[in-house]
């Protein structure tokens, strides 16, 4: 095991003088949604389980799969033509055999149960019942990823050889688009302005100090009579937004757009419009797969050497799968490491890799990177990290409560 702390060269991010690229992908995005549903499932897995079993078994859902429907909105309703469906597809332990009794897990109506509450907690216009079609095709694991699972041993041995990785703090433009979306999707503003749905994508710029956000954001039909009604409800996200932004981010200069792809003249109702029934774009095409969207962090960050990972989190089991756990810890380790050092570390970025086999707290390779503040003396920098870096490792099983009760942030 390594852990290593390294004094960075690099600028903090926004002193970097180079145009920032940030995106988040709100609750009701079709990737999203599938991420939501991997990950209920998982959790839900994790409790029938234990609730029965005393113990977590393999599983790993993080294949989930939402296949668009169609739908033809127009101002004021619409019609569903054909509903959206949603594919719980992976492994998951679904008989054990205890004291030589063969015990039955019903892994698929769990599975489709968490899937209708998802959607149900996530969209107010969209009825799984009735929009949507749930199933799954859950299979047993192969025997030497379940060996490695359940290995007897008290720390969890690394199923993977891979790695996650993490940062902190967020920059303006990062703090920006990840409150944004929060803030539409939240039921303040929804009780506001009913005509937002849930299916909400914020892309954001930064060039200097100069913020420029495009939102796009699926409006509902039923809640939107006319041209008019549309345009007024544009107004009332962007103005929202402008506020939200004067709050946060002060010192920026900030630009808002709201659906940019729409094609209408003033007055003429024909023309196109981001319009939907359901408040996503699942309803009419859009398809989603876990892993597309946000990482860990929930942002999608390009630029500026933030470091990023194709590993999706939603899903994976959070006993042993370290592509999901160390995504988690890495986030985790930079946050409290900006936090614990008062200002002494401007900017932490951390990747843990793994080696299959191998106990979860023990990282093959453990690479903290800090921006350090002028003046610090880096050798208690470096010791702080250390230990912070540890502590969270060893504190595996404070990760998997909260993760299994959804109190930790994976998409």
């Amino acid at each position: 095991m390594a852990l290593k702390v390294t004094k960075s060269i690099r600028p903090p991010i926004e002193e970097s003088g180079a145009p920032e690229i940030c995106e988040r992908k709100g609750k009701g995005h079709p990737d999203s949604v599938a991420d939501e549903c991997a990950e209920a499932v998982s959790r839900e897995l994790c409790n029938y389980y234990s609730e029965h079993f005393g113990q977590v078994f393999h599983h790993n859902v993080d294949k989930y799969a939402l296949i668009g429907g169609i739908a033809k909105p127009k101002f004021g309703g619409g019609d569903i033509i054909e509903p959206q469906k949603l594919l719980a597809i992976g492994r998951a332990t679904d008989q054990v055999m205890i004291d030589g009794k063969l015990h039955y897990i019903p892994v698929g109506p769990i599975a489709i149960k968490a899937a209708r509450n998802v959607i149900k907690k996530t969209f107010r216009n969209l009825n799984p019942d009735v929009d949507c079609i749930i199933d799954h095709v859950l299979r047993p694991g192969s025997i030497d990823l379940v060996g490695v699972f359940d290995a007897g041993t008290q720390i969890p041995l690394a199923n993977d050889t891979s790695f996650g990785v993490g940062y902190a703090p967020y920059s303006d433009a990062e703090k920006i688009t990840l409150e944004t979306e929060l803030m539409l999707n939240g039921d303040s503003f929804k009780d506001k302005c009913p005509g937002s749905g849930e299916d909400i994508k914020v892309m954001t710029h930064r060039i200097g100090k100069d913020v420029n956000v495009t939102i796009c954001n699926a409006m509902v039909s039923k809640f939107i009579e006319d041209q008019s009604a549309y345009i007024n409800s544009i107004d009332m996200i962007k103005s929202s937004v402008k506020d939200l932004a004067a709050k946060i981010i002060p010192d920026k200069n900030v630009t808002v757009n709201v659906n940019t792809g729409d094609i209408y003249e003033e007055g003429k109702e024909d023309g196109v419009y981001f319009l939907t029934i359901t408040g996503t774009s699942a309803e009419n095409g859009d398809d989603g797969i876990v892993g597309r969207g946000n990482r860990a962090s929930g942002l999608i960050t390009p630029t500026n050497g933030r470091p990023q990972t194709l590993e999706a989190a939603a899903g994976k089991n959070p006993i042993n799968h370290v592509g999901k756990i160390y995504s988690l810890m890495a986030n985790q380790i930079a946050s409290k490491i900006v936090e614990e050092s008062g200002g002494d570390a401007k900017e932490v970025y951390v990747r843990l890799l793994s080696q299959i086999g191998h106990p979860i707290n023990e990282p093959w390779l453990g690479d903290i990177e800090i921006i350090p503040a002028s003046n610090v003396e880096f050798s208690s920098l470096e010791k702080l990290a250390l230990d912070i870096a540890q502590n969270t490792l060893d504190d595996w099983m404070d990760l998997r409560k909260r993760t299994i009760a959804g109190q930790v942030r994976v998409w």
